[in-house]
């Protein structure tokens, strides 16, 4: 249906204030996120110049409250949205080739991240002049590798994933049990539909926590600054700058030029409209906690929710450009240099090549730690280098999950442009108002015409 031929009714019922009572009256969204970036900023400059012990502990009890609220939501919130996802694939039309394009521009623009990762790490030469020595780095606890990644899918049983927030393990059940829901057909019925209802129990819960946002960001950018300090960011200056600016030129230069040349839409409509998701997505540094929000503005940009509801669950926990393609091209080299251990071109394909296939252990959760000691680990570097980086990990988090969710929706609404499905007046519609809380599915919405 066309964005323009919604009825009065429907429109009245859109412009009802939203009754979660988290929002402030008068005040958008993005302003209460930038405001509570600032006085964040300034409450740890201050905790931080003034030895301010309670304020200290109360910002990091308030950032931990609320990453807490998001990753108690993830587990049932990833296996419910990526079963149901999965079954959804019924009610459209060539669902077999939808999945498989959305699979390979997930792994081209994977590709072409790292790439600019690998290009900016060996101009600016993060790991030089750092004064930083082998000495300052330790072995995570816990280090990633292929053998682990690839037996670490399917988990001993259907408990321990959840209580661990295994997220791999998670999506491999929910896959499982999304195929055979598919397979039993009418059978399943019953358990699809408490599926359907216990994902919007969870997602109207999570939008609660969501409303939080502005609160949260107080707390973690308050204590990143009163913990860390401008001297230690210092000296990984032209590290965290190379994360940044290689995550910009991902998000304002390759997604819009994919948007305009492939897509044959606007890239400002596509911002405006997913602004909502990829702010949250810096504030939250959770691809999973924020994936309700990507999945209504990716609806709101014109995607039909059917293939929506695959698509981003699936992009939320493979797509991540930021923290499974820049960071660890990026951090490859730093530690590399700091190391003094030198990097082939057989090395920089190894590293596209974990880019690339590996990305699904990241998982959507903050950090990015697996993924990095799955490259380290794969390239033969130190595994103490990831000690280097624990310090400043929340501050390069934050550009990398909006990264990663920028690109979680894009590449829906590129898909859905190339199979001529995308409602283009609804994506030329999408503002970046607030989004409110998700809709109640129907039970039985029409399947989605995709061209054979």
């Amino acid at each position: 249906m066309s964005a323009n031929s919604a009825s009065p009714e429907t429109e009245a019922e859109a412009e009802k204030p939203s009754g979660s009572g988290f929002r402030i009256p008068g005040v958008p969204f993005w302003v209460q996120i930038v405001a509570g970036l600032v006085l964040g900023v300034l409450l740890g400059w201050l905790t931080r110049s003034q030895d301010i012990d309670w304020l200290y502990t109360t910002l990091d009890k308030v950032g931990h409250i609320f990453v807490q609220l998001l990753k108690l939501a993830v587990a049932p919130l990833v296996f419910f949205a990526i079963m149901v996802s999965i079954t959804n694939l019924r009610k459209v039309n060539n669902a077999a080739r939808l999945a498989g394009r959305t699979l390979l521009w997930f792994m081209i623009t994977s590709l072409i991240a790292v790439a600019i990762g690998l290009a900016i790490g060996l101009i600016t030469n993060p790991g030089s002049g750092t004064g930083l020595t082998p000495k300052d780095g330790a072995k995570p606890e816990h280090a990633g590798s292929w053998l682990d990644f690839l037996t670490g899918i399917i988990p001993t049983d259907v408990i321990t994933p959840f209580t661990e927030l295994n997220v791999l393990q998670i999506v491999f059940m929910a896959a499982v049990a999304g195929i055979a829901a598919l397979q039993l057909g009418e059978k399943a019925k019953p358990i699809l539909t408490l599926s359907e209802s216990v994902l919007a129990l969870l997602q109207k819960a999570l939008w609660w926590v969501i409303r939080l946002a502005p609160i949260g960001t107080v707390g973690l950018i308050g204590y990143a600054i009163a913990d860390y300090g401008w001297d230690l960011l210092g000296k990984y200056a032209t590290f965290t700058a190379d994360v940044y600016i290689g995550c910009a030129i991902v998000m304002f230069g390759v997604y819009p030029l994919l948007l305009a040349t492939v897509a044959k839409v606007s890239p400002l409509q596509f911002f405006k409209g997913a602004w909502p998701a990829i702010q949250l997505g810096f504030v939250s540094r959770s691809s999973v906690g924020t994936m309700p929000v990507t999945q209504k503005v990716t609806e709101r940009l014109g995607v039909p929710k059917e293939y929506a509801s695959f698509a981003v669950p699936f992009g939320a926990t493979t797509k991540m450009d930021g923290c499974a393609a820049i960071y660890p091209a990026l951090a490859a080299i730093f530690i590399a240099q700091i190391f003094d251990v030198q990097l082939g071109i057989g090395d920089y394909i190894l590293i596209a090549f974990v880019s690339v296939i590996g990305s699904a252990a990241t998982a959507g959760l903050t950090g990015a730690t697996v993924m990095l000691t799955l490259t380290l680990s794969t390239l033969g570097l130190p595994l103490e280098g990831v000690g280097l980086l624990l310090a400043i990990d929340p501050i390069l988090d934050m550009m990398r999950t909006a990264t990663n969710v920028a690109g979680q929706a894009m590449v829906p609404v590129l898909v859905a442009a190339r199979e001529k499905i995308l409602d283009h007046d609804a994506y030329n519609s999408a503002s970046a108002s607030p989004v409110d809380e998700p809709e109640v599915r129907d039970a039985e919405p029409k399947a989605v015409p995709v061209p054979a």
